[in-house]
């Protein structure tokens, strides 16, 4: 059984009669996902790819059994959407969008934990397990099935190492874009444990970025809980002190957040720090990784 999408999983896209949701819909449905239906008010009785339209997620629940959700949802609207979600009974949800305002996101964080909901996000690429499907808007052609897990807060950089290990023959288990916002729905700390109790990976790359303590407090769970090989890259090594890079979360403030101080957390917990992305060929040879 794979982690975080299987033969079990049924999504519904909500949003799905915009532009982006729409798109998006379709590259799911081609690459295998089971999506089964989608939300927009006042859009009932329409269909998106041959995919049913619903007005409420608890409509769409009830006649689609739908148990995952991924958002592309305008971002004054995520708070309300996502709080629905969740009464409608739906465990699994991805957060796309943007913007969303960190009080909201704070609010979505506390439900969500509240009634033990895994959810990715905001900003976030979303998540692909190769072969099974993807749920978000990773581009599937750079993944090959294998046992090595991609936790990233960028989603080109998850591409990127996706499209390395590949070309040298290894696989990944999952990956996971985590959210590239200041507040996220789950932390690193939270994903990297279901990669350490997942049987069907052997090791984990963490693609980090500078800002934020995220990659820090990682570190302190690594070092408590983890057997396996992890990696680990942080973007952004020459990024000025104060200057958001990027993503709303790649922002240095005073001494919290620098590459350095990743980098030395990290290293002290085990993990091997990578210089650049194309090195993660090497790390993975090195540990016999596929």
């Amino acid at each position: 059984m794979s982690i975080f999408i299987d033969d079990s999983t049924r999504v519904i896209v909500q949003g799905i009669t915009g532009r982006i949701g729409s798109a998006q819909t379709h590259w799911m449905l081609e690459y295998g996902t089971k999506v089964v239906g989608g939300v927009t008010p006042g859009k009932g009785g329409t269909s998106v790819e041959g995919v049913p339209v619903f007005d409420s997620v608890e409509e769409a629940v009830r006649e689609t059994g739908a148990n995952a959700s991924a958002f592309f949802v305008p971002a004054a609207f995520v708070l309300d959407a996502f709080l629905e979600t969740i009464d409608a009974g739906i465990k699994f949800i991805v957060v796309v969008p943007e913007h969303i305002p960190v009080k909201d996101v704070v609010k979505m964080r506390s439900y969500a934990m509240e009634k033990n909901v895994f959810a990715l996000g905001p900003t976030t690429p979303g998540v692909l397990v190769p072969g099974k499907g993807k749920i978000g808007i990773m581009p599937a052609s750079l993944f090959a099935p294998g046992r090595v897990g991609i936790i990233s807060r960028s989603g080109t950089l998850s591409y990127e190492f996706a499209g390395i290990l590949s070309e040298a023959h290894v696989g990944q288990s999952a990956v996971v874009g985590m959210g590239a916002d200041p507040v996220v729905l789950k932390n690193l700390a939270d994903i990297l444990e279901v990669f350490q109790e997942d049987e069907g990976t052997d090791a984990v790359i963490i693609v980090g970025e500078v800002g934020g303590e995220q990659e820090e407090k990682a570190a302190g769970f690594i070092s408590r809980k983890m057997n396996k090989p992890v990696a680990a890259y942080i973007a952004g090594r020459y990024s000025p002190q104060g200057k958001r890079m990027g993503h709303a979360g790649a922002i240095i403030r005073g001494a919290s957040g620098t590459v350095q101080g990743k980098h030395e957390a990290l290293r002290a917990a085990g993990v091997e720090v990578l210089d650049t992305p194309i090195h993660v060929a090497a790390w993975a040879k090195k540990h016999k990784l596929r």
